[in-house]
């Protein structure tokens, strides 16, 4: 699985990083969220999932590989 985040639509809730941060981020200049990697490990699958479904602004996309 492949995890994006849609820069455009965060809005720096930071669900995503509450929900796996060992993947998600904030940056420090606006906030927003980013990935550290695109490619998901395999034990961080379920907690990118709750990340997708925690976003308010819909703004996590998942891409099946």
């Amino acid at each position: 699985m492949r995890v994006k985040v849609d820069a455009d639509r965060c809005q720096g809730h930071a669900m995503c990083t509450l929900a796996c941060p060992e993947l998600f981020l904030l940056n420090d200049d606006d906030g927003h969220a980013y990935v550290l990697d695109e490619q998901v490990p395999e034990q961080f699958t379920e907690k990118v999932r709750q990340a997708q479904r925690g976003c308010p602004e819909d703004a996590i996309q998942l891409f099946e590989v």
